[in-house]
């Protein structure tokens, strides 16, 4: 098992600009040694027939099929626009 002093917890925690007691460095460097314990155990199982995912679950494209659809007519679509021309939304000009 890897150990995580608390030099090295002290170090993390400067770098990401947290100001921790010693007590707290301690107790940091106990829970990342669990972790790292754990993450170790995992190296442990046979995974030589396991296939690599990108998802824990066995997902397709859940998204639907983009099919083309006839859209709303241009009088429809001006309706709500405060100001229109020549069939257009009209906008105040940005340039000059």
């Amino acid at each position: 098992m890897s150990k995580i002093s608390t030099e090295q917890v002290k170090h993390v925690a400067n770098l990401a600009r947290l100001a921790i007691s010693e007590e707290e460095a301690e107790m940091f460097s106990k829970q990342l040694g669990s972790m790292i314990a754990f993450a170790e155990e995992l190296n442990e199982l046979d995974t030589e027939y396991v296939e690599p995912t990108s998802h824990v679950l066995d997902m397709k494209n859940v998204m639907r099929e983009d099919v083309p659809q006839k859209g709303l007519p241009q009088s429809e679509v001006l309706k709500n626009a405060p100001d229109h021309q020549d069939g257009q939304v009209k906008v105040p000009s940005i340039i000059e």
